[in-house]
């Protein structure tokens, strides 16, 4: 019972403890919310002399720089500005922006990076190309919008979309001030929870783990004429002071004597010695024992006292 107590604390500490510093750590980062629940960034300005800054998969750049932002229902909101006003942000799939842009000049994302301040945005060199592109009026955007942008990234991350982001006349030599807003409304429960079960199961641990054992008892079962056997090969005078050593005793040996008024000479011993051995057969007996019936010669009976007083019947 000991060997499970431990296996099964030992189990509890490895989830509760990395339950416990995951729901800390979404805990600190739910400190640093905004009053409203979401979680703003600022990139820094991309500037390219190209005519579109693209995004080749939304939907794999969030995955490895931001996967928070792709579970329960959280909403990515996108903010983009030029030098001359609001900037078009459209998604579509990537099959269909690669031939739209084909041969139009454009940077391509490669990555951004999660950092403390302004997020750093690395481009590809922009691809030769001297035609021009106008958004507006496209029919394969599956979502657009002028200056700002918002969608749920796990209602479409089974699709490879791309993100395009351009003056809404489609000119070249951009400048894009750009930022972005996280609202997970699962975030603050998700991180309680993880706190409250981690902490829970690390307590639960402790105890399986500290929990003193109780001293077994142990039952013989043995027969009555066996007993003091058993006490004399455990050390005791009974099983009564079972634990306890008995002391050597320093009275000498007495034996139980018949009653009445027989002659000394011929008293013999009410209990005689124990046996070394438990006799399996008659034969075993001691060969002076009389099993004879009827015995040969009768004990005499002694003659009853009369008491001095006669009693009343």
């Amino acid at each position: 019972m000991r060997f499970v107590r431990t296996i099964a604390g030992m189990l509890l500490l490895t989830v509760g403890i990395p339950a416990l510093l995951a729901g800390a750590g979404l805990w600190l980062a739910a400190r640093h919310a905004d009053p409203d629940g979401g979680f703003a960034a600022r990139f820094e300005t991309v500037r390219t002399p190209a005519r579109a800054v693209v995004v080749s998969d939304v939907d794999a750049l969030l995955r490895a720089e931001a996967p928070v932002a792709r579970a329960g229902q959280a909403r990515l909101r996108l903010t983009a500005r030029t030098a001359d006003g609001p900037a078009f942000l459209g998604l579509a799939p990537t099959d269909q922006v690669r031939r739209w842009l084909a041969d139009v000049p454009h940077a391509t994302v490669r990555r951004v990076a999660l950092s403390r301040g302004s997020l750093p945005v690395r481009l590809d060199p922009a691809t030769a190309g001297t035609a021009a592109a106008v958004p507006l009026g496209q029919d394969f955007w599956v979502r657009e919008g002028i200056g700002v942008l918002e969608w749920s990234p796990a209602e479409l991350a089974d699709r490879s979309l791309s993100l395009v982001v351009m003056r809404p006349d489609g000119r070249a030599d951009l400048a894009l001030d750009l930022r972005a807003e996280l609202r997970a409304g699962w975030f603050p429960g998700v991180a309680w929870a993880l706190l409250a079960g981690g902490a829970l199961l690390v307590v639960l641990a402790v105890v399986l783990l500290l929990r003193p054992v109780r001293p077994r008892e142990v039952v013989f079962v043995v027969e009555p004429d066996q007993v003091p056997v058993l006490a004399g090969r455990l050390g005791v005078s009974s099983l009564s002071g079972l634990g306890q050593r008995s002391e050597p005793s320093t009275l000498p040996d007495r034996q139980l004597v018949s009653v009445g008024s027989a002659p000394a000479e011929r008293s013999r011993a009410a209990i005689g010695p124990v046996p070394s051995r438990r006799p399996v057969s008659l034969a075993d007996l001691a060969a002076d024992a009389d099993w004879s019936w009827p015995p040969v010669a009768a004990a005499e009976t002694p003659r009853p006292v009369r008491p001095a007083t006669p009693v009343d019947e």
